[in-house]
């Protein structure tokens, strides 16, 4: 089974095009989303209807719930302007797409070859939960103790992979909002990350996969949206 990990989209479309198109590319069994798919972009409903049409399980990120209702105990502070943005973003959206929005499902577990999966945002227990490279005891927690073969999630937009107990973690990174953590403050690149996953004789292997989108596109896309501060959030992009 070769499986495509897509997380992070955050509404641009041009990026989760890109995507798409080195899956198709390269060929897969079967496409999962790992949450974080609308809020924040230039084009929300275009990659929402994207999304639809692959009929690929997605798990329920922080972003999604933000749209569906506002925190009161957000581990970040919410800021006017996500809130602007937010509003923004609900409406362009239709019905039928909110109740895309409720159906991801918060964890997603699967049988693959005779081995488990365990799909999240965050991690099993939150989809605010963060684990990075350089992060353990406290921050491992929740992903201990799940035995499967591999554990996936999104959140961090970083592109990483280790051994959790006698499972695999790996994180796909961001196909809508990669950054290039070398700088100061970062950078968005015209990168869309993603995962090749293959699973095979009671193994799992990892391909991390980064495919270069037109800053051009990302840009009349924001130009013609309507999002509130889209030319300061396109001129984020480099190049």
């Amino acid at each position: 089974m070769r499986l495509a990990l897509v997380s992070d989209q955050h509404g641009n479309d041009v990026a989760f095009r890109a995507v798409l198109e080195d899956v198709e590319r390269l060929g897969v069994d079967e496409i999962l989303c790992l949450g974080d798919v609308v809020q924040g972009g230039t084009e929300p409903a275009q990659t929402l209807d994207r999304l639809a049409d692959l009929g690929c399980e997605t798990v329920l990120g922080n972003a999604d719930a933000f749209l569906l209702e506002v925190p009161v105990d957000s581990p970040e502070p919410v800021t006017d302007r996500q809130l602007e943005v937010r509003d923004w973003t609900l409406s362009q959206l239709d019905p039928s797409q909110l109740e895309q929005i409720r159906s991801f499902a918060p964890v997603v577990r699967r049988e693959l070859d005779g081995l488990s999966l365990l799909l999240f945002h965050g991690s099993p227990r939150s989809y605010d939960d963060v684990l990075l490279p350089e992060l353990g005891g406290e921050a491992l927690e929740p992903f201990l103790g799940h035995d499967v073969a591999l554990l996936t999630g999104g959140h961090t937009h970083l592109q990483w992979t280790r051994r959790i107990e006698d499972g695999i973690y790996v994180n796909p990174g961001s196909v809508g909002v990669s950054y290039d953590r070398h700088t100061d403050p970062p950078v968005l690149r015209p990168l869309a990350e993603w995962a090749l996953v293959t699973v095979a004789a009671g193994t799992v292997a990892v391909e991390f996969r980064q495919v270069p989108y037109a800053v051009e596109d990302f840009r009349a896309a924001a130009a013609r949206s309507g999002r509130p501060h889209a030319a300061e959030f396109a001129a984020q992009l480099a190049g």
